[in-house]
């Protein structure tokens, strides 16, 4: 099924020990970018949670924040021995060299908040188990959002390709007339030209000019071509999951050929179908951008 890259997830778990709540905000983005707001005591377990997060996503920039408590009312903190005691000694040195005594004042300590850190109980891994359970559920929600919303960009994607082909069939229809009319016109001019020099229109050479011609304004080749990628992109929304840079390439393939129609064949109402099928290619190609 079709994920679009936008997309939000919640998911909020209570039990004696902890209760945690679980965010995830995603916009579309070229590759992966997973962007953290973890509290501090379990910043270390980011590596473990990312791991999952990235089984659930391929492409979008990712926001993710957990707002954890201790139901229990513990926390553990631990002080940053070695940086206190050089901050300790540096002063001892201090005071000596200016002969003066110094008796350290341990409650000082309390309130210099670097040398505090909070972390996780030692072998806690119940939280871990938690976390990783709140987490997979979010993702499920966020996955359902986008599943959501990616099912009416194909929707929509499949009803711009269905308009795209009528137009392309219109076109193919129109290209012969546009062919021999441009035929006609060559002779009636060549013979006009001929008349007034009093000169008679060399059969042969005429038609081997005709055969460059047609070969100049044939655009079956194109439209075949067209034809086949427009099949592709039914292909990749039926595929479903990780389709959006296949889309966008087959996107691309399309203006290329479209672009060629147009420049080969020039006629009013042709130009008029030519500007229609890019106009709708552009919308695909803006909502194509938002699928993963």
């Amino acid at each position: 099924m079709l994920r679009s890259m936008t997309g939000f997830g919640r998911c909020f778990l209570e039990d004696e020990r902890w209760s945690h709540v679980w965010e995830i905000r995603s916009v579309n983005n070229r590759h992966l970018d997973i962007r953290w707001r973890l509290p501090v005591q379990v910043r270390s377990l980011e590596p473990v949670l990312e791991k999952l997060v990235r089984s659930q996503a391929s492409r979008g920039r990712l926001e993710i924040s957990l707002h954890l408590q201790d139901n229990q009312g513990r926390e553990n903190i631990s002080l940053n021995e070695g940086q206190a005691d050089a901050m300790l000694e540096e002063i001892a040195v201090f005071a000596n060299s200016r002969g003066e005594d110094f008796t350290p004042d341990y409650n000082r300590l309390l309130n210099i908040s670097f040398l505090w850190e909070e972390g996780l109980p030692e072998n806690d891994d119940a939280l871990l188990a938690v976390l990783e359970q709140g987490l997979a559920t979010a993702l499920d929600d966020w996955n359902q959002s986008r599943q959501i919303e990616g099912k009416a960009l194909g929707k929509d994607l499949l009803t711009r390709i269905l308009r795209m082909e009528e137009w392309i069939d219109r076109i193919r229809e129109r290209a012969p007339s546009v062919k021999e009319g441009r035929f006609g016109q060559v002779r009636e001019r060549l013979s006009e030209t001929l008349d007034r020099l009093g000169q008679e229109l060399d059969e042969s050479r005429f038609i081997q000019e005709i055969v460059i011609m047609a070969d100049k304004l044939d655009v079956s080749e194109e439209l075949t071509r067209l034809h086949v990628h427009l099949e592709r992109l039914r292909e990749l929304l039926d595929q479903g999951r990780d389709s959006g840079r296949k889309l966008d390439f087959t996107i691309q393939e399309c203006f290329r050929e479209i672009s060629t129609c147009g420049n080969k064949i020039q006629d009013v109402q042709v130009s008029r179908l030519v500007v229609d099928v890019k106009n709708e290619l552009e919308k695909c190609r803006e909502q194509v951008q938002n699928l993963e």
